[in-house]
């Protein structure tokens, strides 16, 4: 039997291309004025936590939003590649709202559905799936009790529903806003998620 662990999951705070409605996958845009608010917001949330390790994706918006909850724990940030958004190929850049009215049906089979149907130029499921299985298996292994993990919703929608055993067609019935905290108790044999999305610290 493991350790218990708590792993608090924290979407990055607001970025450019949140704001501008831009569909990000792999591109990088910086935190807005707010974004960095946010992220100081979180970081005071976690500070009553005990929090003993940040874990963040390398691209921008993440990382300045770990960054900012780094500094106020004290703690040093660690990067970790496999926490990087889902790439969604030639869509990104593109306005999420337009997309989604000029490819409605391809949209929202995708959303209902993205291990029945994928999008055409998106990072396979398979390698998806096996990045973020490697991940839960190494934080389970961490002398760590309380871990915050900084990424994007698309990868931490898929640690929660792996975690939970809810298979990656659930991916997108999770919501995650702007730093928004999730929390994933471990016992050592299971997870379960005590809570998701909880924004009370943004108040």
């Amino acid at each position: 039997m493991g350790k218990h662990k708590k792993i608090y999951l924290i979407r990055h705070a607001q970025s450019e291309f949140n704001e501008k409605g831009i569909f990000q996958g792999r591109l990088d845009s910086d935190l807005t004025p707010l974004g960095f608010v946010q992220a100081r917001m979180v970081a005071r949330f976690l500070e009553g936590e005990g929090v003993q390790a940040v874990i963040s994706s390398p691209q921008r918006r993440a990382y300045k939003t770990a960054l900012t909850i780094a500094d106020v724990l004290g703690l040093e940030l660690e990067v970790d590649e496999r926490v990087r958004e889902m790439s969604f190929g030639v869509l990104e850049g593109r306005n999420f709202w337009e997309l989604f009215n000029e490819e409605r049906d391809m949209m929202l089979s995708w959303l209902k559905n993205p291990i029945r149907n994928p999008l055409s130029t998106q990072e396979p499921m398979e390698s998806f799936e096996k990045r973020i299985l490697g991940f839960i298996e190494d934080l389970k292994k961490r002398g760590e009790e309380r871990i915050a993990v900084v990424g994007h919703g698309g990868t931490l929608h898929g640690i929660v529903c792996l975690s939970l055993g809810l298979g990656l067609e659930n991916l997108w019935s999770v919501h995650m806003d702007n730093t928004g905290v999730s929390l994933l108790e471990y016992n050592g044999d299971s997870f379960t998620l005590a809570y998701l999305n909880r924004l009370c610290h943004l108040l």
